[in-house]
């Protein structure tokens, strides 16, 4: 019903930038809250920043200053600017939404992409 389509990842050096991109699509009328999560290996899941469709934007404590989430609610994309990047952000980047509203139906729905993999060399 609706397709998560993450880009931006890479392989870049300390101090670099990068930039997500996560792009829903499919019968969607509206998306209450988009974000990014992260995964190290070894390590649980955590969130790196969310944005709803208003635009209040929540950030990770130790990540605010050099993370910065925005969204397009015409294109249903949620950005991801990553900046100062650290060897410790390297991980696994996923996609979620949540709050989806689908034509023609009543039920909100969440959704998880499949993760874009950030490499930070020291």
């Amino acid at each position: 019903q609706v397709q998560l389509v993450e880009s931006g990842g890479g392989l870049v050096q300390a101090g670099g930038s990068l930039r997500l991109s996560c792009a829903a699509s499919g019968n969607i009328v509206s998306i209450f809250n988009m974000g990014w999560y992260r995964q190290a290996p070894g390590k649980q899941r955590e969130l790196v920043a969310t944005i709803t469709i208003d635009g209040d934007a929540f950030y990770a404590d130790s990540l605010k200053g050099r993370f910065s989430v925005s969204r397009d609610n015409a294109k249903n994309t949620v950005y991801l600017q990553m900046n100062s990047l650290k060897p410790e952000d390297t991980a696994v980047y996923y996609c979620n939404v949540e709050g989806v509203r689908l034509r023609g139906r009543i039920r909100r729905y969440d959704y998880g992409g499949q993760g874009t993999q950030v490499t930070v060399s020291s």
